[in-house]
């Protein structure tokens, strides 16, 4: 950007302003001794062109819609269309969950984003014994293809896109909502959404996973396969950092660990002789926004610019929608306190408004009182209302890449970038990611960071307002949701009826049939169809699964 010879001159002029400006300010004191970024990055008081003297603009930044897409990755970007504002949602029984769906399609927002219960994410029940107290608490219920019917009545599968936060049974939901679409009248090739379908980062972070990595991974694949084929508009998965970064990882380790999930993927796939072209197009990731602004800006040009080199150079992709990075963001639910709640709408304005001069696609904001409990149909509107404002009041969507050139910026999404690959090449070493999970590598990563912050925020070190500074004593006097415990029951009985009503030699030939082909190696998903047609359950379906594959346990990892 600059000749040697003015950089020369411009590093000249930056020592005599240290030496006769700045130091005598410094002397003078300030805030702390060390100013770093939340990655442990040292940061300087100012930046210029001697710190990027090693970027190329065309190799490393080029222009939107162009590899490495670092500017972002279509041209227009917001002037064209403006990000999915995809709220998720998702409680109690079907019924009331499609209440929530067209309230939020009511007041704006295009796409649906669908949260299950923990039953359903584990494949069980909601009479099963071990599920009491959880049936319905934290997301949707869904027993059957019934279930799935009920939350999306009167929705037109063709005129929204649905993402489902569904991991290790999601060829059994994805299965329901190919039929959902048939029963409408709309095939399979219609259909736009997202499926999460991201399993290792279960075994790192979440703990929602059924079978073994190898079976599991197998079950991943399946759906990517078949639905480069037959839903040419979905998304097979969503590639997570946000839970990893929940867990408490950092940016960099965010950017890294995610991205080797994301090899594992495209490895697995490539194995069985389908082309990187093929089925790499339609691969998305999931990022969350913390409150450090401008580190968490550069860690989403980092991470585009650098799966786009891995796609290229690694995977030897021809099509450049295959080194595309698109993404879906959160903003953190883990930075959001009980203590003064209403505070958390700040933290999530500043997060969201980070998240699109990232660049995202889709976009959830959280709701203030989430700290407390599954937001209120207030909440949820404030935090759609704060999307809004953004998009169409701020400014910020009438310009591509607004930060770009920056060289705060430049200089932090390169740095963050380097970083995050010395953890790739890392994890390549010890065999990949799945061998860097299982001797607990990950988890141990994640956990040492998530003790250092923690530490941090008891010595005062990391502030956090009404935590450990200006903490005010009053009660918590905003409405929060009170969850139905009658709803359980409900939930039980609809089961019960279901049971009753369908035809169970079908479902059982269905079942004995699903068994055979996950004992070959077939793809599931069309057998998978056909068995939830019959309204088998969950439960029913995952524990031919459980049969076959086993169920996994997890390694102590101290």
């Amino acid at each position: 950007m600059f000749s040697n010879e003015e950089l020369e001159k411009i590093e000249q002029e930056r020592k005599e302003w240290e030496e006769k400006v700045l130091n005598k300010y410094i002397e003078r004191g300030e805030r702390r001794e060390n100013f770093e970024t939340p990655s442990n990055l040292p940061l300087k008081h100012v930046y210029g062109p001697g710190d990027l003297k090693n970027i190329d603009y065309l190799e490393d930044l080029g222009f939107p819609g162009n590899p490495p897409f670092t500017r972002g990755v279509y041209p227009n970007m917001y002037r064209g269309r403006i990000w999915t504002m995809r709220q998720y949602g998702g409680f109690a029984d079907a019924s009331k969950t499609n209440e929530r769906f067209k309230y939020l399609i009511s007041q704006g927002q295009k796409g649906l984003s669908i949260a299950f219960d923990l039953p359903t994410q584990m494949g069980y029940n909601s009479d099963n014994k071990i599920c009491l107290g959880e049936v319905g608490r934290v997301g949707v219920t869904v027993n059957s293809l019934k279930d799935f019917e009920q939350v999306f009545e009167g929705i037109p599968l063709d005129k929204v896109s649905t993402s489902m936060t569904i991991n290790a049974p999601t060829s059994v939901l994805l299965a329901m909502y190919i039929v959902v679409g048939e029963k409408q009248g709309i095939k399979s090739e219609q259909l736009n959404g997202t499926v999460q379908n991201d399993i290792l980062k279960e075994y790192i972070a979440r703990g929602t996973y059924i079978y073994p990595p190898k079976p599991s991974l197998r079950l991943v694949a399946d759906v990517i396969e078949y639905c480069s084929k037959s839903l040419p508009r979905f998304n097979t998965i969503s590639i997570s950092g946000y839970h990893m970064r929940e867990a408490g990882c950092n940016a960099i380790q965010e950017i890294a660990f995610t991205i080797a999930d994301g090899i594992a993927y495209v490895e697995e796939v490539l194995s069985r002789g389908v082309n990187i072209d093929e089925f790499a197009p339609r691969l998305s990731f999931f990022f969350t926004t913390h409150n450090n602004f401008f580190e968490e800006i550069a860690k989403l040009r980092a991470v585009r610019k650098l799966w786009a080199k891995i796609m290229k150079d690694r995977f030897h992709a021809k099509d450049p929608n295959s080194m595309r990075l698109r993404f879906h963001t959160q903003t953190a639910g883990v930075t959001l306190t009980a203590q003064q709640p209403n505070v958390n709408i700040i933290r999530v304005t500043l997060q969201a408004l980070a998240a699109i001069l990232g660049g995202t696609q889709s976009l959830h904001t959280c709701g203030a009182d989430e700290a407390l409990a599954i937001p209120t149909e207030g909440s949820v509107r404030l935090s759609l209302r704060t999307q809004q404002v953004l998009a169409y009041e701020s400014g910020v969507t009438d310009i591509v890449d607004p930060l770009g050139g920056s060289y705060y910026i430049e200089y932090l999404t390169s740095k963050l970038e380097e970083k995050a690959l010395e953890y790739i090449e890392k994890i390549d070493t010890m065999g990949g990611i799945s061998t860097a999970i299982e001797s607990g590598f990950i988890q141990r990563e994640i956990q040492n960071n998530a003790y250092r912050d923690q530490k941090k925020i008891e010595a005062g070190i990391n502030q956090v307002i009404g935590v450990n500074t200006y903490c005010i004593e009053e009660e918590c006097k905003i409405k929060t949701f009170k969850h139905d415990i009658d709803e359980e029951q409900k939930i039980i009985l609809s089961l019960g009826k279901l049971k009753k009503s369908r035809d169970e030699t079908l479902v059982t030939k269905k079942l004995a049939e699903l068994k055979e082909v996950a004992e070959s190696s077939k793809n599931i998903m069309p057998i998978m169809i056909e068995v939830v047609k019959t309204y088998a359950t969950i439960e029913e379906i995952c524990s031919v699964l459980r049969e076959v594959f086993g169920e996994y346990k997890s390694p102590q990892i101290f």
